[in-house]
């Protein structure tokens, strides 16, 4: 399982540090001896804009890390000039080297979604991924409340209904699930997993914790993940997001915490 768990590499979503500019966070992220970072379109690499991918892809590449994804705010919906050109956040995806582009699954929850709700976010999430599969890049919806993504039925549902190859969901556990309910749903989506989303909040967003704190939970789901790298050979990133406070000195914490669950030297 250990080797398993090399097939698991440590990351940081670059939202995590909105405030700090790409340069700080590929510093900290390459301090605390990550591996890769999630890049967000809203600040650090905004949807179209080609020149700052390219320079965020060779400071990372400077700094030793992989781009493991790029967080859009892309969401499958009927077209709205508030929703960022598909086209535009898939290019930009294609610049910056990410091999996988997040999205959202629309904007209602799947316990208000009506049928036809559900079939526009289908069709707008085929349509993204054939233009993905044009780029050689795969598509991951967030795994969120407030979209048909925010449970594991749903989730799985959605992504049978579209049938793209490339089409797959990150994960994150829900907020309030208990540990083992959290951790059967893990199971049951692992073979359509992207990367996973790490933090402890408990029992919801407004309480975040230490990372070492979440030791009841975290190295379960992370030997989850691992056995299904094990089974497919593909990496698949566990990316640090939201730590206590914002505080740098706290990140720093969480990655040597994760990095130890990793098997992984760290901080």
């Amino acid at each position: 399982m250990a080797e398993n768990r090399r097939m698991i590499r440590p990351g940081l979503v670059s939202v995590t540090f909105r405030s700090h500019s790409a340069k700080e966070i590929v510093e900290l992220a390459a301090e605390a001896r990550l591996a890769a970072i999630e890049w967000g379109g809203d600040v650090h690499v905004p949807h179209g804009d080609l020149a700052a991918a390219r320079a965020v892809r060779r400071m990372s590449q400077d700094h030793g890390l992989a781009v493991s994804a790029y967080g859009s705010y892309f969401r499958a919906e009927a077209p709205s000039v508030s929703n960022p050109s598909a086209i535009a956040v898939l290019d930009t995806a294609a610049e910056l080297g990410a091999p996988v582009v997040r999205v959202w699954a629309g904007r209602r929850g799947s316990g208000e979604a009506s049928a036809g709700d559900r079939a526009v976010v289908a069709e707008q999430l085929a349509m993204c991924c054939d233009l993905a599969a044009e780029r050689k890049l795969i598509v991951a919806t967030e795994f969120h409340d407030g979209t048909l993504a925010d449970d594991m039925d749903s989730c799985l549902r959605l992504l049978d209904e579209v049938k793209s190859a490339n089409l797959r969901t990150f994960w994150q556990p829900p907020n309030g699930m208990e540990p083992s309910a959290a951790l059967s749903g893990l199971k049951r989506v692992r073979h359509r997993l992207a990367h996973l989303h790490v933090f402890h909040w408990w029992p919801d967003h407004l309480h975040r914790h230490a990372l070492a704190d979440g030791a009841d939970r975290w190295p379960a789901y992370l030997r989850e993940a691992a056995k299904q790298s094990a089974a497919d050979g593909e990496l698949r990133y566990a990316s640090l997001e939201f730590v206590r406070d914002d505080n740098v000195d706290q990140f720093r914490r969480d990655a040597a915490t994760l990095c130890a669950w990793l098997g992984l030297s760290g901080g």
